[in-house]
């Protein structure tokens, strides 16, 4: 089944009563340093803390609207599709269970609990998502994946559908991408809307299953679990629906732990919001990219862009807080040749 930008349009229109139209942000003083300017959509002041809402959102409704509400949801997660899907089966009023790894965030974990979902963890990702396999068995029992569904991918698109309404003549449009539901939901969107606007793919150095899928044409799954602080961007690999989707992104980039401390630390001092750092390295991307278009342009005074960043989520725990902020990055001001 493909994902068309009508699909995207009526996701936004099921789902709307029950999500934030989150704000858009920008920073003069950032602008000023990059010769750009920088726009950002603040999922991370959507309600539960992250775009995730969107896709479960538009799950149940798609299965109110067709008369199939299940009796019992389940969900694999490291945390912000679980308190969305926790969050939506409390909307309809079905139980939710959510299997996760035991790394799982525990500010993530205690409000996956708060929304009324059972939790059971596991040593690793790969035994989590054998279990959500093996209990979406049981009769009268709906599995609502992180990213690998078309209604996932089509909620995760109006993020973007509605950031591009909000702001007018974007040339870029860059999201973080874990399993790629954001991502191929952007880029489908932002393409149907203006097929000039380039979308542009961020993804952790130590995480970057997604890049290499790109280099081979094939998905590969990581190996073992990454050592990554963007824990949302953690996934073993992308679904064969999001791949086919990314296998069309204008750039993607593969980010150092250092430049998503840096960016972090920069993008919650400038905007002042609760930033995770899965959605933070992707202004490392923006700057990278940015330095590739001026290569590109070879102008003494490059043509100004227009750039909208999807900040997904503000879903941090205070052990990754310490972890960002053992150093000081706010030394070093932000620059293109940083």
């Amino acid at each position: 089944m493909s994902i068309t930008f009508a699909d995207i349009e009526r996701a936004n229109e099921l789902i709307s009563p029950h999500i934030v139209n989150t704000p858009v942000f920008s920073s003069s003083l950032l602008n000023t340093w990059l010769g750009h300017e920088i726009f950002f959509k603040a999922e991370c002041l959507q309600t539960t803390g992250a775009f995730k809402l969107r896709g479960a959102m538009h799950f149940l409704s798609q299965l109110k609207a067709q008369g199939r509400l299940p009796k019992h949801i389940v969900a694999n997660s490291s945390g912000n599709h679980a308190q969305a899907v926790a969050y939506a089966g409390a909307k309809f009023n079905v139980p939710v269970s959510i299997y996760s790894a035991a790394n799982i965030s525990q500010i993530k974990a205690a409000a996956t609990r708060s929304y009324g979902a059972k939790l059971h963890t596991f040593d690793t990702r790969i035994e989590a998502d054998a279990a959500v396999k093996s209990a979406s068995d049981d009769n009268n029992t709906v599995w609502i994946p992180p990213f690998n569904h078309p209604y996932i991918i089509a909620g995760q698109g109006t993020a973007s559908f509605e950031a591009l309404k909000q702001v007018d003549n974007i040339d870029v449009i860059a999201t973080p991408c874990g399993g790629g539901g954001l991502l191929s939901g952007t880029i489908v969107c932002a393409k149907a809307m203006n097929p000039n606007i380039e979308v542009i793919g961020a993804e952790p150095l130590e995480a970057n299953d997604a890049a290499q899928s790109l280099r081979e044409n094939r998905i590969i799954s990581l190996s073992e679990p990454p050592k990554t602080l963007a824990d949302g961007a953690a996934t073993p690999s992308v679904g064969e629906h999001t791949f086919k989707i990314l296998k069309k992104v204008d750039a993607f980039y593969e980010i150092s732990e250092h430049d998503i401390v840096y960016w972090t630390q920069w993008l919650q001092h400038i905007l002042k919001l609760h930033i995770e750092p899965t959605c933070a390295m992707t202004m490392q991307a923006v700057v990278e990219h940015i330095n590739h278009i001026q290569a590109k342009e070879l102008k003494k005074t490059p043509s100004r862009k227009r750039i909208m960043v999807i900040i997904s989520g503000g879903n941090i725990s205070q052990q990754s807080m310490q972890k960002v902020y053992s150093t000081d990055a706010l030394a070093i001001r932000p620059s293109l040749d940083r």
